[in-house]
């Protein structure tokens, strides 16, 4: 095998990441006693994906996109102030409880896994939450350790966060695949830490490729395989 193994990113490679999120959103409202609609999380969704994105480029770090994003969406939809608190921390929970996965991904671990690749869950988020969320989808003891900005000390796409992922599962960049769908912090901070990395374009909504050497691309899971 050219590859030892292969770091794998959770949302939207793993566990499909609008769902996921409804379901929480949905459970944060009825928390504070509101009605969810459509209106609302477009809402909520754009501002969260507006701080992310920005996180993706430094503007902030993970852990205060996680506080900022509650607060603005309650501003913005005109709840009081004390209902940021318990909404943030409903939708926490709910989050860690939020499985559904991306189309054929248990099958692709599994074969990925039977192929004798070491597997490791590469995210950014909280530890305890992701590896709640892999333990409902039925797919956390497919890979041998998860590596969670949280729990890591950086969030990627720093390649410190890469760095010590490797240090932690004693590999080399050459021997480690990446493979994710955000080409800032899957496929840039991976190849800028020296290793291989795949951009999982599953939406048909491929960026620009600036900066990437060598761009491989799959729109799905199964193609996966064909690349190894």
């Amino acid at each position: 095998m050219r590859y030892k193994a292969i770091f794998i990113d959770i949302d939207d490679t793993i566990l499909d990441y609008i769902p996921c999120c409804r379901e929480a959103f949905d459970a944060a409202i009825a928390e504070i006693h509101q009605n969810s609609s459509d209106a609302l999380f477009d809402l909520f969704f754009s501002i969260s994906g507006r701080l992310f994105s920005e996180a993706k480029h430094g503007l902030h770090t993970v852990a205060e996109v996680m506080e900022l994003y509650p607060q603005e969406f309650c501003e913005r939809a005109g709840y009081p102030p004390e209902a940021v608190d318990p909404f943030k921390h409903a939708f926490r929970a709910a989050w860690g409880m939020t499985h559904t996965l991306v189309p054929d991904a248990k099958e692709i671990l599994e074969a990925l896994h039977a192929k004798g690749y070491r597997l490791f869950a590469a995210s950014n988020s909280f530890g305890h939450l992701q590896r709640s969320r892999l333990v409902q989808a039925g797919v956390l003891h497919l890979f041998e350790d998860t590596y969670i900005s949280m729990d890591i000390g950086y969030d990627k796409p720093d390649v410190r966060f890469y760095e010590e992922a490797l240090r932690r599962c004693n590999l080399l960049p050459q021997d480690v695949l990446m493979v994710g769908d955000s080409m800032t912090t899957d496929i840039l901070g991976a190849q800028k830490a020296g290793l291989d990395a795949i951009f999982f374009d599953r939406r048909g909504e491929r960026i620009k490729d600036e900066g990437v050497k060598g761009l491989k691309v799959i729109s799905s899971l199964p193609e996966l395989l064909t690349l190894l």
